[in-house]
């Protein structure tokens, strides 16, 4: 392995699940040449990936969206669903807007990175989700945004849990609905970013949403954020 500065302490493991052959190999070359992660397998399809998954024991999966037999949103609905705790999952496109992407937000992913990526974004979007952090750049958030305002069932829908939300936390919840990261919502805000952090942390609490990404959903379900406002 070619050590990089920002190496983790700790090894996180990972598992690509591609149907196309070189780009598993691709990713996992990728992977493996920095310090701090471990390729702990791969996968051509979704079939199976729950016994795939309980073998191999990663901290993130990096997921296909579409792939012959059981696709990624399927793959990752069965993941989060097993017992235990499951990895975190990203999913891959090809596409910035793909059909199945906001739909694979509602399933639980944890993020989107784009096949085409530089390998420096394939690493960084690894060590944040594996830190629990959610991934959704705002060129993807963007994309998301116009698609889901296209959709027939993009009315709001009423939700009593946000009046439990402060107007200092509605106002975080905007601005991650519009991809920014707490660095910048913390400027936006004029607030120090730890404090960002923590009304983050505050919001997913008092929703029980499981990190940023159900956040952005939530947001757009709501009402709180519009789509081209």
């Amino acid at each position: 392995m070619v050590p990089t500065p920002d190496a983790p302490g700790r090894e996180i493991r990972v598992l690509v699940v591609d149907d196309q052959s070189m780009i598993r190999a691709g990713f996992a070359a990728l992977l493996d040449a920095h310090a701090g992660i471990t390729v702990a397998g791969t996968a051509d399809d979704g079939e199976g990936i729950t016994e795939v998954v309980r073998r191999t024991r990663p901290d993130v999966v990096l997921m296909d969206i579409r792939m012959p037999k059981v696709n990624g949103l399927d793959a990752t609905r069965a993941i989060l669903a097993a017992p235990g705790t499951p990895p975190k999952v990203i999913m891959l496109t090809t596409f910035d807007a793909d059909d199945y992407v906001f739909a694979a937000l509602r399933a639980g992913a944890s993020g989107f990175l784009l096949k085409d990526s530089p390998p420096e974004e394939l690493t960084h979007a690894v060590r944040v989700v594996a830190e629990g952090e959610a991934l959704l750049s705002p060129k993807i958030t963007r994309a998301l945004i116009a698609d889901y305002a296209t959709r027939p069932d993009a009315r709001a829908r009423p939700d009593a849990t946000l009046s439990g939300l402060t107007d200092r936390e509605l106002d975080v919840m905007r601005q991650v609905a519009g991809g920014l990261s707490n660095a910048e919502i913390a400027d936006a805000l004029v607030l120090a970013e730890q404090t960002v952090k923590t009304h983050v942390s505050r919001i997913l609490n008092k929703l029980g949403l499981r990190d940023r990404t159900q956040m952005v959903v939530r947001a757009y379900e709501s009402g709180l954020v519009r789509a081209g406002r």
